[in-house]
């Protein structure tokens, strides 16, 4: 909290709302006068830029150095303002947030998000959407990247050994057509859940595709390979077709080659759903179009098979091959769920973050929020 009043009403406003625990950490460098730490040398205001957590009696010149300093300590900055000497700070911070109705022009013009009802509280709302955009790109991107690591392994090793390649190229137009449209609007389109306001914040530098999404990657895509291979080289037995004609017995176990690999997708995104929980059900029939466009895929796929078989170079299955196809489909889920079970649980402890709901401390008291992990660092 920084503030232009003096210490003395920073401390008693500070204690009120949470951001000091008690009387025996109002002390420096928790509790700091702007021109004490305007005194001080660019090194000492990297050191004590961490440990501030209430700065009186600041100027538009401090609130600027204290940006400057915990953004060369790494961290990802955020300024709340409303006033025109708020501009440099909300400029130079990572993320800058006005007040739509009393704050400036000067404010929202320097400012990334402006707050229209200058109501504090809805910057919840603004990290939760963003946590959930952020998430929607890393589940498409790992259904993505599944798909097609598994296709592009299974036509290479089949076109090497044997000169041909189960997955045709309108076959892998339409998976193309899964993954890329209709999987976008699926995957894009899950709503914000409180599980994304319990991860810790995501940090400046680290990779868009995590260690979790790696593994669900390389378990789905390894099952997805070796089943559909097995199929491939051991499917005429496998499948009884030992009596059909060799045209007939190679058409019937590329169709049932390419039927299990579309059903493998289809239950995939249901584990994209939930890269890092077990339940892989929760809240889907909330997300209608999910719902909508994996209902249109089976449907699709159904009249492929039936009735397009000269247009994708497929036959018609029997119910039976159909199970088989849905059932390979299904085992994905077992896998998704032991990948979770093998892999260590991380145990993210809270340290909640309150801060005042209005940058005028004379109305921040009752008027706090508990903003948990919201950004990068506890500042």
């Amino acid at each position: 909290m920084v503030t232009g009043d003096n210490l003395q009403t920073a401390r008693a406003i500070a204690l009120e709302c949470g951001i000091l625990g008690s009387n025996a950490v109002a002390t420096e460098p928790n509790l700091i006068e702007g021109k004490t730490f305007r005194a001080l040398s660019n090194a000492q205001r990297l050191e004590v830029a961490d440990k501030i957590s209430v700065m009186g009696r600041s100027s538009p010149n401090d609130k600027l150095l204290l940006v400057q300093a915990l953004r060369k300590r790494g961290h990802v900055v955020a300024v709340t303002g409303d006033g025109t000497n708020d501009a440099p700070a909300l400029h130079e911070a990572d993320i800058g947030l006005a007040m739509g109705i009393q704050g400036t022009e000067v404010a929202k013009e320097s400012s990334d998000i402006i707050i229209l009802d200058d109501n504090f509280a809805s910057v919840v709302k603004v990290v939760r959407w963003g946590r959930s955009v952020y998430a929607n790109i890393q589940k498409f991107i790992q259904f993505q990247l599944t798909v097609n690591v598994a296709a592009l392994i299974i036509n290479v090793v089949s076109a090497v050994s044997s000169g041909n390649v189960p997955l045709n190229a309108v076959q892998l137009l339409w998976v193309n057509l899964i993954m890329d449209t209709l999987g976008a609007l699926a995957l894009a389109t899950e709503p914000p859940t409180d599980h994304l306001m319990r991860r810790p914040p995501v940090g400046r530098r680290e990779p868009l595709i995590t260690n979790i999404m790696w593994r669900n990657l390389i378990i789905q895509a390894l099952y997805q390979v070796t089943v559909l291979l097995v199929l491939n080289f051991g499917g005429t037995k496998i499948l009884n077709l030992e009596h059909d004609t060799r045209d007939q017995a190679f058409k019937l176990k590329n169709t049932m080659i390419f039927n299990a690999f579309v059903f493998c997708q289809i239950f995939n995104e249901f584990n994209a759903r939930k890269p890092d929980e077990i339940n892989v059900w929760k809240g889907v029939t909330k997300n209608r179009l999910f719902m909508g466009i994996v209902g249109l895929t089976l449907v699709l796929q159904v009249i492929i098979i039936t009735f397009l078989g000269k247009f994708t170079s497929t036959v018609r299955l029997s119910w039976k091959l159909w199970l088989v196809s849905v059932a390979i489909g299904t085992i994905r889920f077992v896998c998704h769920y032991l990948s979770i079970l093998v892999t260590p649980k991380v145990v993210h402890v809270e340290s909640p973050l309150r801060l005042s709901a209005n940058s005028s401390l004379g109305n921040c008291i009752n008027k706090e929020v508990d903003l948990t992990a919201l950004f990068s660092s506890p500042k």
